[in-house]
């Protein structure tokens, strides 16, 4: 391998403006097998303190120019076996930085199938190519030598770095990307309707947004539309092809062959596959922070929960958890067959809230969902009992799934998706990791992305958002438990399995002995775990194993034991944490430990808070412009944000509706699941559109 030529703590570095120093260590960490949860956490000192993003951004490029290297190692090999591999051209192929410049030093030299260039060569031609190249006379020659000749000059043009770079300038600064119905297909075909909007559609590549080269691409896929990414003239393009001295008109027109078929076709296929790319990351990036938001949603916290999975023909059905989410009872009613039934219905909730001594209902915000919400406002319970529209997004998904399978054998999947719905009220986050981040239905454009690319920011989401709350050891799920730092599915598995054969964990220590969890492991996710009925305060904080005795030196300094230190204001106020900086833990670290012991385990979600849709619109025919309504973000995209009014049809708030002022993000204004308030611009009953507004609402 080649990864001694290039100091890829040195290129990272540059490439994202960090300190050299920072990356190599960080690097350091990633190839020891450390988390990026954990390093950003728990390693603030090795790495300067660099965040969850910087170190996920350092192990990504990582990978990619390991990959390089790779690709620069075949290619070298591929060369010298061609007895072609010149010090000279070894130098350059070692130089280059980046992959699109390691294929061009690469292209005279891979191995081709016949072309046309090739086909002249066996006929002797490349004389000829060289005379028309030099300037010389190449009259009297058949016609047919002539058009071989320039074959073999239109693809040493081709195959010309620096002149493939030229090309690729001229796009950079002309490019349009334009769309036109696709050959054969007739504007009334019934597939045009969805994409009629970009139909002869023009715009710099600069200028393109993330939704829109998606929505041009998928209208390509679908066969409706035409996409091209090139220069609306070809006069720059060939001017950067032409050498600086006089040519032929043999030369001349080797020059526009060259670009019409084989230099323009491939300098648009990088220029399409990058915007693809750019699209692709921004869709994903959105995706990610709406996920991120869904994930961190403010939980309602260990309440007695009736959930609701609504439904006109099937019934609703119905399901009772403890304050820990386990199942206790369930049955369907059937509340809009009739009157009578609506009664039995009213009557059927009334008595499982008291005999069950619910708390809380849950009631899913799909299909029959608000017509459920009245029949619940018509109910008398005997106690406070709030109810709460929740997303039912992916509860279907999870119903089928193998996860709910096994938690719920005995139950079909009507049963399993109540269930969801109302874990999903009383915890967000312990419910969705069960679901395929991609089920959740929050992104956009998601289907037309890099899967590859999506699954694995998606992911690292989720990651993110498990350890930054922290688990609870001894009642986490195993799919909870698999994306703390260091566990994962396999690991997951066996903590349970131990678990379940042996009771609760008294403390982090007890880890030790879960068969295959190592010190590494162990290492990686101690921190990131609770055991909120140990005997060790400690373990119910975000402090590490590995500072425990640091903690109890601190409280020995006033005079106090850990318990009485966390407990005591004033007792922590007298610590000196300049005392107890070392080689190894600095200050970053101990004003986390100092947070820790103020607040142990604090959970960074927000509070929760009951939300309430107007009672007097149910349905679209009752929005009407000119109304202000409450309604919940639900998802946000690059052009704008979705708001459930509560009429089963969500209106969009456009970017240009976002404010007064010009937004360039809309999560910059709002964030998912926030309540708010929204004025109706218009409504479309015949595409079943809303269009909203926060302009002018007070």
């Amino acid at each position: 391998m080649y990864f001694c030529i290039m100091n890829y703590a040195t290129v990272i570095a540059n490439r994202l403006e960090l300190n050299v120093r920072q990356v190599e260590k960080t690097i350091e960490l990633l190839e020891s097998g450390a988390t990026v949860p954990f390093i950003a956490r728990y390693r603030k000192e090795v790495t300067g303190s660099l965040n969850e993003v910087q170190i996920a951004a350092i192990r990504d490029l990582l990978l990619r120019l390991k990959e390089l290297d790779k690709r620069r190692e075949a290619i070298i090999q591929s060369i010298d076996e061609q007895g072609k591999l010149t010090d000279d051209l070894r130098q350059k192929l070692l130089a280059v930085e980046t992959l699109t410049d390691l294929e061009d030093l690469y292209l005279p030299y891979r191995p081709k199938r016949r072309t046309r260039a090739t086909i002249a060569i066996e006929k002797g031609l490349e004389p000829l190519a060289d005379a028309i190249m030099r300037g010389q006379d190449v009259s009297g020659r058949s016609d047919e030598d002539l058009q071989g000749a320039r074959d073999i000059v239109a693809e040493r043009i081709s195959e010309d770095a620096a002149a493939r770079n030229r090309v690729r300038n001229v796009f950079r600064r002309r490019a349009m990307l334009s769309s036109a119905l696709a050959r054969g297909v007739d504007a009334d075909d019934e597939r045009v309707g969805k994409f009629e909007s970009w139909i002869d559609w023009k715009e710099p590549i600069a200028k393109a947004p993330s939704h829109r080269i998606l929505a041009l691409f998928r209208g390509e896929e679908a066969g409706v539309l035409k996409v091209h990414v090139r220069p609306d003239s070809d006069d720059d393009a060939l001017d950067a092809l032409r050498p600086r001295h006089k040519i032929s008109e043999q030369y001349e027109m080797a020059i526009a062959d060259s670009y019409k078929r084989l230099v323009m076709p491939s300098i648009e296929t990088e220029f399409r596959n990058q915007l693809k790319e750019k699209a692709d990351k921004e869709a994903i990036r959105v995706f990610a922070e709406n996920l991120r938001q869904l994930l961190l949603a403010a939980p309602m916290g260990q309440k007695r929960t009736l959930a609701i999975d609504p439904g006109f023909r099937t019934g609703c059905k119905v399901v009772c958890l403890d304050a820990q989410g386990q199942l206790l009872h369930n049955e369907t009613i059937y509340p809009f067959t009739s009157v009578r039934e609506e009664r039995a219905a009213v009557n059927k909730l009334e008595a499982l809230v008291e005999a069950f001594h619910i708390e809380a209902i849950a009631i899913g915000n799909g299909t029959a969902g608000r017509e459920t919400e009245e029949v619940v406002q018509k109910c008398h319970f005997n106690r406070k009992v709030i109810a709460v529209s929740v997303s039912e997004a992916g509860a279907s998904v999870y119903s089928a799934s193998e996860v709910a399978r096994r938690e719920f054998p005995d139950y079909d999947i009507t049963v399993r998706g109540a269930v969801s719905i109302g874990r999903r009220l009383m915890d967000p986050l312990s419910e969705l990791v069960k679901i395929d981040p991609k089920s959740i239905g929050v992104g956009q454009y998601q289907h037309d992305v890099d899967q590859k690319l999506l699954a694995a920011s998606l992911g690292d989401t989720v990651v993110s958002c498990v350890n930054s709350v922290g688990v609870e050891l001894n009642t986490a799920s195993r799919e909870l438990l698999s994306y703390v730092s260091g566990i994962g599915p396999a690991l997951a598995d066996k903590i349970v399995a131990h678990r379940n054969q042996n009771g609760a964990f008294a403390d982090r220590q007890a880890l030790h002995q879960v068969k295959g969890l190592g010190d590494k492991a162990f290492e990686q996710c101690a921190g990131f775990l609770r055991v909120r009925e140990s005997a060790n305060p400690l373990d119910r904080s975000a402090v590490h194993p590995e500072r425990y005795a640091l903690v109890e030196r601190m409280a020995a300094s006033v005079g106090t034991d850990v318990a009485t230190l966390m407990s005591d204001k004033e007792l922590r106020s007298r610590i000196v944490l300049d005392d107890f900086v070392s080689d190894d833990c600095g200050l970053p670290t101990l004003q986390d430990i100092m947070k820790e012991l103020e607040k142990p385990g604090l959970d960074p979600r927000a509070r929760f808070e009951v939300f309430e849709f107007d009672k007097n619109v149910t349905r679209i025919e009752d929005v009407k412009e000119g109304m202000v309504l409450p309604g919940i973000v639900t998802n946000i995209t690059a052009f704008g944000a979705f708001v459930d009014i509560g009429v089963h049809q969500d209106g969009l708030i456009h970017i240009s509706q976002m404010a007064s002022r010009r937004v360039n993000d809309p999560s910059e204004v709002v964030h998912l699941h926030q309540h708010l308030k929204v004025k109706v611009l218009d409504v479309d009953l015949r595409r079943r559109r809303i269009s909203l507004t926060l302009r002018g609402v007070e």
